[in-house]
């Protein structure tokens, strides 16, 4: 196995590990469940790159690569709506797009038309991380550094809420743009009139 898929295998591993850092309360464990969500974005970001410089693209890398990210995201996302930290309507647009691409391409595939990553894609996927790692780092710091005493003004803590909740909605939006391009883009791929 080439090192590409070692690291996507060992970003779906770091996901357990992400989400039980999130729930079991030590001082400490939401910057630690935000490190290993980090370091597993790294790793999305490596991975593809290096199969591609060293030509190192697998069926299963193909395979398994679009899905630990799919898995990092929703797994994120899921916590923080769990904890109330997201808006549902913001969860459900990034989740449902998701699965409509994830549906789009495997009937497409059967026809065998393969359905690259488009740069609005990417985009979101940035967008979409950078929210996440944005919040994340924000609620360790307000929620752990208070557990150790330290405290800052409320005002400023509903400024930066506000900033990063427009973040999601960004990056929400962003979404359904991609998702809207994907459709135009291979509709006559799923339309059943043609």
């Amino acid at each position: 196995m080439n090192t590409p898929n070692k690291l996507t295998i060992a970003r779906v591993l770091m996901m357990p590990v992400f989400v039980a850092l999130i729930y079991i309360q030590f001082p400490g464990h939401l910057l630690a469940a935000t490190l290993v969500f980090v370091i597993a974005s790294i790793t999305d970001a490596i991975d593809g790159k290096m199969a591609r410089k060293y030509n190192l693209i697998t069926d299963f890398g193909k395979f398994l690569d679009p899905l630990a990210d799919k898995v990092l995201v929703i797994a994120a996302l899921s916590c923080l709506l769990h904890h109330q930290k997201v808006n549902i309507i913001v969860y459900l647009l990034i989740i449902a797009r998701e699965f409509m691409v994830d549906a789009l391409r495997l009937v497409v595939a059967g026809k065998g038309t393969v359905v690259p990553a488009g740069f609005a894609g990417k985009l979101k996927t940035a967008f979409t991380m950078i929210a996440l790692i944005a919040y994340m780092t924000y609620w360790s710091f307000r929620e752990d550094f208070n557990a150790f005493g330290l405290a800052i003004l409320d005002t400023a803590y509903w400024a930066i809420e506000v900033f990063l909740q427009i973040l999601f909605w960004i990056a929400a939006i962003l979404t359904v743009y991609s998702g809207v391009q994907y459709l135009i883009g291979y509709w006559k791929d799923i339309n059943p009139n043609q």
